[in-house]
């Protein structure tokens, strides 16, 4: 292997003769799928070889199990590949939701992640069939399982189609909801669209105690060493209990860039060490400048 060739681990992705020795299938056969019927690598890295994630795997060891049941390679490629996604079309994912059908969700959501990308499939697709679902528990359809389906469901997809990048050093971004609050998924889609830019985040997920974020970023400082790069920090709130502004000083007092999101902070006074972000387009744009200018 050239000393150009990219790591061959579960993070970055996999060489296509390490998917051979997984599934037990030569790798002429891997590459002929792959130039026949389109079944194959979705990293792509320009000048570097093509990578397998673990989607793509699951993909492969579907389509070896129908072909070993009788179906020509053709046939099992098309149903592998199934219908290409539509941007916006969340019918089919409100049906799996309500279904309960996890594996057509497994199926859906990554589809639309690999076609559209994080944030599209975010705003176009997901956060509509939550609003649905909002209005339905709203007019006293008994739903909330369905909400928290969708959401181990995103949460799932986001992990297996956006891992994190490696061998890349820039400033740190720690992901934390304070302390009470359970509602992390926005962090998770936001970790996942920092994957795609090659910016890579400590995700500490859901109710993260104030000591324990200040340990967090005690560890991140250690780790810029005498740079003169800080980390970033985003917190999410999702109601104003919620909203704890211990958090934002103690993170500030440390040297951090803070960054408030969610709806809970719209209803206490922001102060002005911190900088209260109303979208993930926004979030992910500052935290792209800081990088680029800190970095």
């Amino acid at each position: 292997m050239s000393a150009d060739s990219p790591p061959d681990n579960d993070a970055t992705g996999y060489l296509v003769r390490t998917v051979a020795e997984r599934i037990g299938i030569p790798t002429a056969t891997l590459r002929s799928w792959n130039q026949r019927y389109g079944i194959g690598p979705s990293q792509h890295r320009r000048g570097r070889h093509r990578l397998y994630t673990e989607a793509d795997i699951a993909r492969l060891e579907q389509m070896v199990l129908l072909v070993r049941a009788g179906s020509s390679p053709a046939r099992a490629a098309e149903t592998v590949r199934g219908p290409q996604p539509v941007e916006g079309d969340h019918t089919a994912v409100l049906d799996a939701a309500f279904g309960a059908d996890t594996a057509t969700l497994q199926a859906l959501l990554p589809a639309h992640l690999r076609t559209f990308g994080v944030i599209d499939t975010w705003e176009r697709l997901c956060r509509p069939v939550f609003a649905e679902i909002v209005r339905r528990q709203q007019t006293g359809d008994g739903c909330i399982d369905v909400e928290h389906l969708l959401s181990w469901c995103i949460t799932a997809a986001l992990h297996r189609a956006v891992p994190p990048p490696t061998g890349i050093s820039p400033v740190p971004v720690l992901l934390a909801c304070t302390s009470g609050e359970a509602h992390s998924l926005p962090l998770e889609v936001l970790r996942a669209a920092l994957a795609e830019c090659a910016i890579p985040a400590t995700m500490l997920g859901p109710d993260v105690p104030t000591p324990a974020l200040g340990d967090a970023l005690g560890r991140s400082v250690d780790a810029i060493g005498g740079t003169a790069s800080r980390p970033a920090v985003v917190l999410w709130s999702q109601q104003k209990a919620t909203a704890l502004l211990a958090a934002v000083d103690m993170c500030t007092d440390r040297g951090a860039r803070v960054l408030l999101a969610g709806p809970g902070w719209q209803h206490v006074p922001v102060p002005d060490s911190a900088e209260f972000v109303g979208d993930l387009r926004s979030a992910l744009s500052r935290l792209q400048t800081s990088i680029t200018h800190e970095g």
